[in-house]
């Protein structure tokens, strides 16, 4: 049996958790709740949920924990050889895919307010209200589905009715059965990439100028926003190496199903959770406003007051 054919098979592989899996799952839980603790905080005061701010980072954080949720259910699916009839195996696919573009969207226009901000300050209030944010985050969700019509079109002229009822190993590479496929979804996902990495350099360019301006209070807080901007190119930046995941797994499988899967490990942990773990930081720790209230609500929560006493 090859290595394509083994994604095809239809009994689990016995194989036994070891401290890899369990590392995986504690980070993964630490990360749940971590950014559980910050959604909490963000509807609890008025003024979070009423600026467009704090509005896309809560839909960031959104985002990011049904991505880590799906894409840990799907690994170890594939790590412990669970086989999924291909239909459901799909809607873990489009699912966890599509919330691949939703957190680079956000971040791209999380910088783009920081822009309006600081450049266009007289016209931020007008611009950036808690409407236009809601507004935004159904643009980001149109955006992230549309590669998935175009894949999902493609996909349906592709196979028969017969394919769904298979049972299969849930990795991307099954629903990918010609190379011209794998080459359409790259092209589609660079563009979207392109145009959002252009977006944050006009930003980056712009508030620098402004920074160069500016003086005194000014120049500190538009220093921050400058920063601030940096980490969104950052995690963008890491998202774009996600692009060649596809690529390489591919290529990996070809070799051996083990090495598949340790692979797979390490591009989760480092190329799926490592981007995910900046978005806490950038907002929940380095922003002040958000650290006082979460500290606040975190120690006075009545299950932490109930184990203190």
């Amino acid at each position: 049996m090859t290595n394509n054919d083994s994604l095809y098979a239809g009994k689990p592989s016995g194989r036994l958790i070891n401290d890899q899996v369990i590392f995986v799952q504690v980070l993964v839980a630490v990360l749940l709740c971590i950014n559980l603790m910050l959604i909490i905080t963000f509807f609890m005061k008025e003024m979070f949920y009423t600026n467009m701010r704090y509005i896309l980072f809560a839909n960031a954080l959104f985002s990011d924990c049904i991505n880590i949720i799906m894409t840990n259910v799907l690994l170890l699916f594939v790590y412990f050889s669970v086989p999924l009839q291909t239909w459901s195996c799909l809607l873990f696919f489009i699912l966890s895919s599509m919330y691949n573009y939703v957190t680079p969207l956000t971040l791209t226009a999380m910088s783009l307010e920081r822009y309006v901000a600081i450049c266009l300050p007289l016209r931020h209030a007008e611009l950036c209200t808690a409407g236009r944010a809601l507004q935004g985050i159904l643009i980001i969700h149109s955006l992230s589905i549309i590669p998935f019509v175009v894949f999902l079109l493609i996909f349906f002229s592709s196979v028969t009715v017969s394919f769904f009822k298979q049972y299969v190993l849930c990795t991307a590479q099954v629903f990918f059965l010609h190379r011209w496929q794998n080459h359409v979804r790259s092209a589609v996902s660079q563009f979207y990439f392109l145009i959002m990495c252009i977006l944050i350099a006009f930003s980056y360019v712009q508030i620098m100028k402004v920074a160069k301006a500016a003086s005194g209070e000014n120049k500190e807080s538009t220093r921050k926003g400058l920063r601030t901007v940096i980490l969104h190119a950052f995690q963008l930046f890491l998202c774009l190496i996600q692009l060649w995941v596809p690529f390489i797994e591919t290529a990996v499988l070809q070799i051996d199903l083990n090495l598949y899967i340790n692979v797979r490990y390490f591009n989760y942990i480092c190329l799926n959770l490592a981007p995910r773990c900046l978005s806490p930081l950038i907002y929940g720790l380095r922003d002040e406003v958000f650290l006082v209230a979460l500290k606040h609500y975190v120690f006075h929560c009545p299950f932490i007051d109930t184990v203190k006493r």
